[in-house]
């Protein structure tokens, strides 16, 4: 496989993180850094040495630096404007998320890229997570049996963001999930939001989210917690799960659930007897699925540069970054609405 190379536009909060990825991976050579802050130059000189180094974005970068791919991990609304440049010069792209900002510009951005017939991934790095990739797999054999509902938490006491409000900054992570395991997209989104440190800007808030086929989910999210809570509770017909990212095991099974005392018994929508009514509370034993886990951004990485090599889509390709926005489309649509639902527009 040959040597991929690739530049990084960004490497503020989480560009580290994502930097020591791409110099890990042994088909990845670093072509060079873009960061606005001076300091990341001598930063970049200590730990990265021989790295070339910009303090500005323009596309004649890539050419001097004979770049194959970038990785933007700046702010939220440089996005679109950065990936754009990037995939009509023809390199592969990787974007933290959110893709984008609006689905129109996410749209934009698809069709740019299969027009110029290179990979654009979101970097939505949870669906590279060992526990939820497993979760995937537990669903999909069905021991949860029929989902009936999931209850998500991302709480924090910080990073505030000034850019972009709490449900753009931490929701995506939860609803990139929640798309992911249910393998749909909702049909309906009500969110309500509250301000308190900077006007405009709300600090936390819930969002209820319709499934075609009666599932329900809630997302709470926070910047202003005293605990960290990254938590999704799934409750199934036969059985519940935590996926809980901050515990040291991070996947739980409870054969907990409501049975009936006769099944045999059911009828539809008519009861015969007390028997056919009665229903029973099952709590059995606690199962702790094994997982072998590995670093997620390690794996996204990974994955980018297979997808590239391969010519395939990513797992997490423009679509899956296009249906993530557009719910994040309707969550600020209804808090505009005072939390009314609103329906998730159709992607094209």
């Amino acid at each position: 496989m040959s040597t991929l190379r690739v530049v990084q536009i960004g490497c503020g909060y989480w560009g580290p993180n994502v930097l020591r990825n791409l110099a890990a991976h042994p088909q990845v050579e670093l072509a060079g850094v873009v960061d606005i802050d001076p300091d990341i130059r001598a930063w970049l000189a200590v730990h990265y040495p021989g790295v070339p180094f910009a303090p500005a974005f323009d596309v004649g970068l890539l050419d001097r630096w004979n770049a194959q791919a970038v990785v933007i991990a700046t702010p939220a609304t440089t996005h679109f404007s950065l990936a754009g440049q990037v995939v009509k010069s023809g390199r592969h792209c990787l974007v933290e998320k959110p893709l984008a900002m609006t689905a129109g510009e996410c749209e934009e951005l698809i069709n740019l890229a299969q027009a110029s017939g290179v990979a654009l991934m979101p970097g939505h790095t949870f669906l590279y997570n060992a526990a939820v990739t497993k979760m995937k797999k537990i669903i999909q054999s069905g021991e949860l049996g029929e989902i009936y509902y999931a209850h998500a938490q991302r709480l924090n006491l910080g990073r505030i963001r000034q850019d972009v409000d709490v449900v753009w900054n931490l929701a995506p992570h939860d609803i990139s999930i929640l798309l992911y395991w249910f393998g749909k997209s909702p049909t309906r989104v009500a969110a309500r939001g509250a301000t308190f440190i900077q006007p405009g800007i709300p600090d936390i808030a819930f969002l209820d989210l319709e499934f075609p086929d009666g599932q329900y989910a809630s997302i709470h999210v926070s910047w202003l917690d005293p605990h960290k809570t990254r938590r999704i509770t799934l409750v199934g017909s036969k059985k519940m799960a935590v996926y809980d990212d901050v515990a040291e095991n991070k996947l739980t099974i409870y054969d907990k659930g409501v049975d009936r005392a006769h099944p045999e018994k059911a009828t539809l929508g008519r009861f015969e007897d007390f028997g056919t009514f009665q229903l029973r509370l099952r709590g059995g034993g606690v199962t702790i699925p094994p997982i072998d886990f590995i670093e997620p951004l390690r794996v996204e990485v990974a994955e980018f540069v297979s997808a590239i090599h391969e010519g395939r889509e990513p797992l997490t390709n423009g679509a899956s970054g296009l249906q993530t926005v557009l719910v994040l489309e309707a969550a600020s649509r209804s808090m505009e609405q005072n939390g009314q639902f609103v329906k998730v527009e159709d992607s094209f």
